[in-house]
């Protein structure tokens, strides 16, 4: 009898291990959908407050906290880039941080002045937690539960019924997005977990594109960043699609990117936290994917007020540092120096709590304020840009 012999030769694959569940941290949400991670540093007691940012290339200290500390800094040739400025940074190196289950060595942290942010959210903004830890684990964010999972790299499961995006990465991950107003645009834009707005778009864009209808309303206004202050221009665009998800009626700011922080066309802006919390979000900066699953805020509305008043938190007191011409705050006899002491009977002075209560459009509020010592009320109807 004669056996038929088969050889039989196997695909050998290297295959990576499985991710492995490290930890599960709590965080606080901001105003815009900021995230604040609570952490501690190297062998100090205190809490520090620090905002997740996938918009931001490594990790960084607020100055005055590196002083507090007396950590050694070291001036660098390394250049920072933001919407309102572009510097040399002193760096802080070989540093630890503790979260809850988890602790990060080896890290360099540039400095930065975040007194302004500090000022803007009411809250002390010790750092900016960016690429410097996402490289080395997968995250996942689930704004549902307000809660950040922490994962080693390798296997991703992820949940079923979201959608995985590919995007491009440098140390920011770049995605393409469709952009529809009066034209249709494909560009990439930074995810930015880090920006406090649904979406910030290069003017460059705007006008090369004839992107936005002639009948569009649109609003000065101011945002932070790096190195500042930075006017701005806000309206709304039709439609923003990401991977197969659709939202209508968008709110857009729109800024002049002298200092090239999206180097257009390279790049024509960014999609900031308020469409990003939208979703639960898994960043796999190994495997350089991000996996979105529409939570229970994917149909929020979205924030069309507008009052063009900027307040800041200032010795304790919420205090009008920017008013926009021809803006309601304008309009309600606003001045500059006005300490803000009640919005509508609420007498917290939680700067958080008083941008709250100015976010319903056609609205009018009665605002306590403190001008020279003395109180006086104003009234003010607030516009929707929409």
């Amino acid at each position: 009898m004669q056996l038929n012999c088969f050889s039989v030769s196997g695909q050998e694959e290297f295959v990576q291990p499985q991710a492995k569940y490290i930890t599960t941290i709590p965080f606080q949400q901001l105003s815009g959908g900021i995230v604040i991670l609570k952490l501690t540093l190297d062998e100090f007691k205190d809490t520090l407050n620090f905002v997740f940012d996938t918009g931001s290339g490594g990790i960084s200290l607020d100055s005055t906290t590196c002083e507090r500390y007396q950590l050694k800094k070291v001036l660098s040739d390394k250049i920072v880039r933001g919407i309102a400025g572009i510097k040399n940074v002193e760096f802080s190196y070989g540093h630890s941080i503790h979260l809850k289950g988890l602790t990060v060595n080896n890290l360099d942290f540039h400095m930065n002045d975040y007194e302004l942010l500090t000022s803007a959210y009411g809250l002390k903004i010790d750092g900016i937690v960016g690429y410097s830890f996402l490289r080395r684990y997968i995250v996942s964010l689930d704004y549902d539960t307000l809660a950040m999972q922490v994962y080693t790299p390798g296997r991703m499961k992820y949940p079923k019924w979201g959608h995985l995006l590919k995007p491009q990465f440098s140390t920011l991950p770049m995605q393409q997005v469709y952009v529809r107003d009066n034209t249709a645009v494909n560009g990439r834009y930074y995810f930015d977990t880090g920006a406090g707005l649904c979406m910030l778009l290069n003017d460059e864009l705007v006008q090369d594109s004839s992107l936005l209808k002639k009948s569009r309303k649109i609003f000065p206004t101011q945002a932070e960043g790096l190195g500042g202050k930075k006017d701005m221009y806000v309206t709304v665009v039709k439609e923003v699609k990401i991977g197969p998800y659709r939202f209508r009626n968008v709110p857009a700011f729109i800024f002049n990117d002298e200092f090239g922080v999206t180097s257009y066309p390279a790049l024509d802006g960014l999609i900031g936290n308020d469409i990003l919390r939208r979703f639960n979000i898994t960043l796999n900066y190994p495997q350089q994917e991000i996996f979105i699953k529409p939570n229970k805020h994917f149909t929020d509305s979205f924030d069309y007020s507008y009052t063009g008043l900027g307040m800041y938190l200032i010795d304790g007191a919420v205090t009008v540092t920017d008013i926009m011409k021809k803006s309601p705050a304008e309009d309600a006899g606003f001045k500059d120096g006005d300490v803000i002491l009640a919005v509508d009977n609420n007498i917290s002075n939680n700067i958080q709590t008083y941008k709250a209560l100015l976010q319903t459009p056609h609205n009018r509020v009665k605002i306590l304020v403190l001008r020279n010592g003395s109180p006086m009320i104003l009234y003010m109807r607030i516009k929707s840009i929409w």
